[in-house]
């Protein structure tokens, strides 16, 4: 899920979210029961008055919260919130377990046809059965052509047979998708893929009832899921979500009455709402993680708030990279884009701005999905002469190298980007600034006017495809800078189709490797959790893969 904003919030996730350009007129708040604070945005909307058995989550403003087109944290926590896919994954046991299935699928002899089979008794929050052809509808709008605006994560479904032509307008269906019954899905694929399971995983690739194909406009606003937690009213923007604990519940009942997203203009107004106790979870201020460690105590395992141990700082299955723009005559060359990883001092970054508390990135694969020195990329460590040796032994004066760093300026990045520009103004590199509003930053990713663009992806699914293929084969929706290798296509779809595990890894670390050589991005960091909750959450987690766990929180 690629990444575009500030992160802790944001999933497609582009790194970061899109913030709310409007200032707070007060902050949001459910602390006491009372709620009666209004939140930032224009609509004019009174924040309900909610019990004290509601936590207050805070979001930026989502780009969707519709599942058919859930790409970034902020929208994906809602849609998680109020939809079940098959399975989930486990974080505990790393492996894909049933969640709206009733078991892990049976997979056919040649590795190409999964069966599901659902729980029986599941309904919508809308009261209609949750079936096979539920699930069908639902991944059929993920990859529709003839939605109103269509879907930036449709790579998921990819490696279903039909999709291809469904996608391109040419096929009614999804042929590779089948409601066989009620309680019976089956998928085919168009080649094997051995992970498919954990692509199942994603909170996205979920059943929507007929209402979502009747009323697309209300269904965006106002989804209508299967999960633990359903929406009591529309989205109301740059203010709040209010979502309430579904009585008809398949599974095991939340011990939460609801959440109420709190939809805040920025980081530092949230933790400011954090801090007089309008807000249950927010994102901790650049440069204060050690002093809210010593005031509100460090989560035993960083993914878990309990009283006195409220601040989580578990490894994230992120990274924050740079995309260079290879229509550029200068980083177009391989050697410039070495170099460039090479003057940037990581380090210092992590340690200036993050307290120690992320870690540098040797690779676009955080080693916590697969630990083995074959994902390191070389040109990730910090060797200035190293980067002036490349450009020389490649005939290329650094003064002649000119560089325009572009960020969306709502998101926290402009230490960061000081941080590289001062780097690459010592190698001889002019470096400039350029900062645009969200909606501009997104449109200058799509029409590739940029230079060198921030970005981030978070992990879909904690599995190395979802790393490499998304980002670099050659016709990924989110290749954005149109990086085209034939060997790392092949090697990919290679992989895919390895059913040993290790064998598989082992294919994928020599794509990374490849990939690593050439440099398409320029990796920054690895994030790491850096929220806090409150005292009032018994427990709350927040997982690897930034998803909040809402059906398990408790209110002390």
């Amino acid at each position: 899920m690629a990444e575009f904003l500030n992160k802790p919030m944001g999933r497609r996730t582009f790194i970061g979210s899109a913030l709310a350009a409007s200032a707070l007129a007060a902050l949001a708040g459910c602390s006491g029961g009372n709620g009666e604070s209004s939140g930032s945005g224009d609509s004019g909307a009174a924040a309900p008055s909610v019990g004290e058995n509601y936590m207050s989550f805070y979001l930026s403003e989502p780009a969707y919260i519709d599942p058919y087109n859930g790409q970034e944290n902020q929208g994906m926590a809602v849609i998680h919130a109020c939809f079940d896919s098959l399975l989930t994954w486990d974080y505990n046991t790393n492996e894909a377990v049933p969640l709206a299935a009733a078991d892990l699928p049976a997979v056919s002899e040649d590795g190409l046809t999964y069966t599901f089979t659902l729980r029986e008794g599941m309904t919508f929050h809308n009261g209609d059965p949750v079936d096979a052809a539920s699930f069908k509808r639902g991944w059929e709008r993920v990859a529709s052509p003839a939605m109103a605006t269509p879907s930036d994560i449709c790579y998921h479904l990819a490696p279903i047979a039909g999709y291809d032509e469904f996608h391109a307008g040419d096929a009614d269906e999804i042929t590779g998708v089948v409601a066989v019954d009620d309680l019976t899905l089956q998928v085919t694929l168009s080649a094997p893929m051995a992970d498919f399971p954990a692509v199942v995983c994603h909170p996205s690739l979920v059943p929507v009832p007929q209402a979502a194909l009747d009323d697309p406009a209300s269904f965006l606003e106002q989804p209508i899921g299967n999960g633990a937690f359903k929406m009591d009213e529309p989205w109301q923007h740059n203010q709040y979500i209010l979502c309430s604990r579904f009585e008809d519940y398949y599974g095991e009942a939340p011990a939460l009455d609801g959440v109420y997203f709190s939809i805040q203009a920025d980081p530092d107004t949230a933790y400011r709402g954090f801090e007089s106790g309008d807000i249950d979870f927010a994102q901790v201020p650049l440069g204060q993680l050690e002093d809210n460690i010593e005031k509100y105590g460090e989560s035993e395992d960083g993914f878990t708030s309990t009283p006195g141990k409220q601040v989580m700082t578990g490894t994230e299955l992120s990274t924050y990279y740079l995309i260079p723009n290879l229509d550029d005559e200068n980083l177009a060359k391989k050697e410039v884009r070495q170099a460039i990883s090479l003057a940037i001092d990581r380090q210092a970054i992590v340690d200036t701005l993050y307290e120690g508390y992320r870690e540098p990135a040797n690779s676009i694969m955080p080693l916590s999905i697969d630990d083995n020195e074959r994902n390191i990329w070389e040109f990730c460590q910090y060797d200035p002469e190293r980067a002036k040796q490349i450009l020389a032994d490649a005939g290329i004066d650094p003064s002649t190298i000119k560089v325009t760093l572009d960020y969306n300026g709502d998101g926290g990045h402009e230490d960061i980007m000081s941080s590289i520009q001062a780097n690459l103004s010592e190698i001889g590199i002019e470096v400039t600034q350029n900062t645009l509003e969200w909606a501009a930053y997104l449109n200058s990713l799509s029409d590739g006017s940029y230079g060198l663009a921030r970005l981030g992806w978070t992990a879909d699914y904690p599995i190395p495809d979802n790393f490499l293929y998304p980002n670099f084969f050659s016709t990924a929706d989110n290749n954005y800078n149109g990086y085209n290798n034939p060997e790392v296509d092949a090697g990919i779809l290679a992989a895919r189709q390895i059913s040993d595990e290790e064998q598989r890894r082992q294919a994928y670390r020599e794509v990374c490797y490849t990939v690593g050589e050439e440099m398409p991005v320029i990796p920054i960091m690895f994030y790491a959790h850096n929220y806090v909750s409150s005292e009032r959450m018994a427990t709350f987690n927040y997982d690897p893969g930034t998803i909040p766990h809402f059906e398990t929180a408790e209110i002390a």
